[in-house]
């Protein structure tokens, strides 16, 4: 595994408590009364041609103009339910708490409205707090929210623990890495993309366990003076 982050050593305590917090939700069988979901969140950079590009022929790949107009951008909620290989992009223009707690209010009356509770896996992004649902509902609602989730925090420089934060990147690779116009064209994009992963149950062929962490990351860990 690279070494893509550093964590001062006084909070190396509180960073394998939450890794391996998250690491031991990973191992738990499928069950669709607690469904694990994981949520994380990207922003899109919205590009217009100001030339028409030119279509890819025998021999010749497609050509786009370098230059390009900036339109906005949008928000990616990702909620990914990696036992059952079910994903579902959600787009907004932005990233706000209210953003954010209807997401939230979606994945539990919508996506899964049947479970006693809902695992849920996220990072500690300052909107992904349960104060949130408080901000955007009616006391009463923000509690009834909040008693259906069992919330996981990955550490703080551990994002890559969350595996929703996974299929974002490879939403990026195999159908955002080019130029989209709008918001319009950009939720058309990601519903066929969701539809067809969706339909292959395509899954995160995830391999790092708590094991594996206090070997490769015992740098991480506290020495215990006896």
């Amino acid at each position: 595994m690279k070494e893509q982050w550093v964590i001062p050593p006084e909070q190396n305590a509180e960073f394998v408590a939450a890794m391996e917090d998250v690491l031991e939700v990973y191992r738990r069988p499928y069950d669709p009364r607690r469904p694990v979901v994981c949520l994380d969140e990207q922003s899109k950079q919205l590009v217009k041609e100001t030339r028409a590009p030119l279509a890819p022929r025998p021999g010749r790949k497609g050509r786009e103009d370098y230059e390009y107009q900036r339109n906005g951008t949008a928000n990616l909620f990702m909620r990914f339910e990696p036992l059952a290989g079910r994903r579902r992009v959600k787009v907004t223009d932005r990233r706000t708490k209210i953003d954010f707690a209807h997401v939230v209010r979606e994945l539990i009356d919508e996506d899964h409205p049947d479970a006693e509770t809902i695992v849920l896996v996220m990072d500690n992004l300052n909107t992904h707090k349960v104060a949130s649902l408080y901000e955007a509902f009616e006391p009463a609602e923000a509690r009834r929210l909040i008693e259906k989730l069992e919330i996981h925090h990955t550490p703080k420089h551990g994002s890559w623990l969350n595996m929703a934060e996974t299929e974002l990147s490879i939403l990026t690779k195999q159908c955002l890495d080019r130029r989209i116009p709008d918001q319009r064209t950009l939720r058309r994009e990601i519903a066929a993309w969701e539809q067809s992963r969706n339909d292959a149950k395509a899954n995160i062929d995830w391999h790092f366990t708590t094991h594996d962490a206090r070997i490769k990351l015992k740098r991480l860990y506290p020495s215990i003076q006896v």
